[in-house]
């Protein structure tokens, strides 16, 4: 069993150590562009039925008024709003993914910060650093337990997200190295979330509550409250719970060389990671043959492809979401992909229905999560064979600044088409010269 003593305390006094002018320009840059993904995914998803559910449960709770929910008008406790805020901006599967353990780094992370903002005073050059810090801390902490972890049922996102969300908040709070490691203790505590629950609310549960228990974690921390000296790699501490034998050497090794945020991919499309490159293909091919009747489709791509999203009988919009078989039937229908192709309207479409027992699904480890290959084959006898070795979002086909501020736009416009949203779009770009963002947040609240 693995007893390693100084891991947690190594990589805390890195936190603890690492300055602002050790964050290269480019990474401060990633980082404006996941606040305006994040911005982006948190409207789509404000008003869903999950998040509407979950805000009416914890108003009840909730005395205070100190932090803004992302594009609704009232305000709830800081630790409230990280957990909805987080939960909303993962609830339609659209929020960035750092590829190599497909984690969603910025859901757990930017909640914790902006209604730390909220709280006491951060700069907007903190704010990016904190996300770049929070990034790297949960990046890592997966990286060593992938891809086994996340194969075994843990929900990485949740799992790794909430020490993210604690060392960023801890980091901007000022703790030392000591106490740096005790938020890192009553995270890896709370450390939980089952892919079972992937097209299901509950997902959206284990996301907001690493937002919410990593800002609590970091909070306790600062007030004294002691956790233990080893939780990751102790006898009992988390690699050992999980199950998985961990590479230690992701922790540390190379720190400052080079930053785990500039790999983070932004979805075009509301839906499981592994399915993007499939349909890239698929709608390329749609523009040119609409009227093309397909008659079978073979979908080839890496395992966590299958193992995540063949799926071929959902039942409601949320499953639609992991269900690569959906998501090629909706894109042919309907030659586009955005939140209406996985809602409960698409799923019980009859011509949707029919085509997705159409779609098979192989694996192949040979390809990488962001590729694919897809062959249509139609009724006039032909098989069209399609393929991409790098998705659209992905860091190596990456989407463009003005695809991100057009995904905010198209978000914003969803809820309320009159809304501005330009100041927002216009203060993400210039945070680093924002002294105080605590009124970012409100920036996404339609006036009227």
């Amino acid at each position: 069993m693995l007893d390693r003593p100084n891991v947690t305390q190594k990589l805390a006094q890195y936190v603890a150590d690492t300055r602002l002018g050790d964050i290269p320009g480019e990474a401060m840059h990633q980082a404006k562009r996941s606040v305006m993904n994040f911005f982006a995914v948190a409207l789509a998803g404000c008003r869903t039925a999950p998040v509407e559910i979950a805000m009416a449960t914890l108003a009840q709770f909730s005395g205070g008024k100190q932090a803004t929910l992302v594009g609704r008008g009232e305000r709830i406790d800081a630790l409230s709003a990280a957990f909805l805020n987080a939960a909303g901006a993962n609830v339609y599967d659209f929020c960035d993914t750092h590829t190599r353990t497909v984690i969603h780094p910025t859901a757990p992370v930017v909640p914790p910060l902006l209604a730390l903002a909220e709280l006491r005073r951060v700069s907007g050059t903190e704010l990016l650093f904190g996300i770049v810090l929070g990034n790297e801390i949960e990046d890592r902490i997966g990286l060593a337990v992938s891809p086994k972890h996340y194969s075994l049922g843990w929900h990485i996102t949740s799992t790794c997200g909430v020490f993210g969300a604690a060392a960023a908040a801890g980091r901007l709070m000022g703790l030392d190295a000591q106490k740096l490691v005790w938020a890192l203790g009553s995270a890896a505590t709370q450390s939980s979330g089952l892919c079972e629950c992937l097209g299901t609310a509950s997902k959206s549960a284990s996301v907001g509550n690493a937002a919410r228990n990593g800002l609590l974690s970091a909070l306790l921390a600062e007030k004294g409250f002691e956790g233990p000296p080893e939780p990751l790699a102790g006898v009992q501490g988390l690699y050992n719970a999980m199950g998985v034998a961990p590479d230690l050497s992701f922790l540390t090794e190379g720190w400052g060389k080079s930053w785990q945020i500039m790999e983070t991919a932004y979805k075009p499309y509301p839906c499981g990671f592994v399915i993007n490159p499939v349909l890239d293909c698929v709608l390329d091919w749609r523009r040119d043959h609409a009227d093309a009747e397909v008659v079978k489709v073979i979908v080839r791509g890496n395992p966590l492809l299958a193992d995540r999203t063949d799926r071929p009988n959902v039942t409601n919009g949320r499953l639609s979401q992991v269900s690569v078989q959906h998501a090629v039937a909706a894109a042919l229908t309907r030659g586009k992909v955005g939140p209406e192709e996985f809602s409960d309207e698409c799923v019980a479409d009859p011509t949707v229905v029919a085509l997705r027992g159409k779609v098979e699904v192989v694996r192949d480890a040979s390809f990488a999560t962001i590729a694919a290959a897809v062959d249509i084959a139609t009724a006039d006898g032909q098989v069209h064979r399609l393929s991409t070795q790098a998705a659209r979002g992905s860091e190596v086909n990456p989407m463009s600044d003005s695809d991100l501020e057009a995904k905010l736009r198209h978000a914003a416009a969803g809820w309320n088409a009159r809304h501005d949203i330009e100041p927002l779009v216009d203060a993400i770009w210039t945070l680093d010269k924002n002294p105080d963002v605590a009124g970012l947040c409100a920036l996404t609240v339609p006036r009227d």
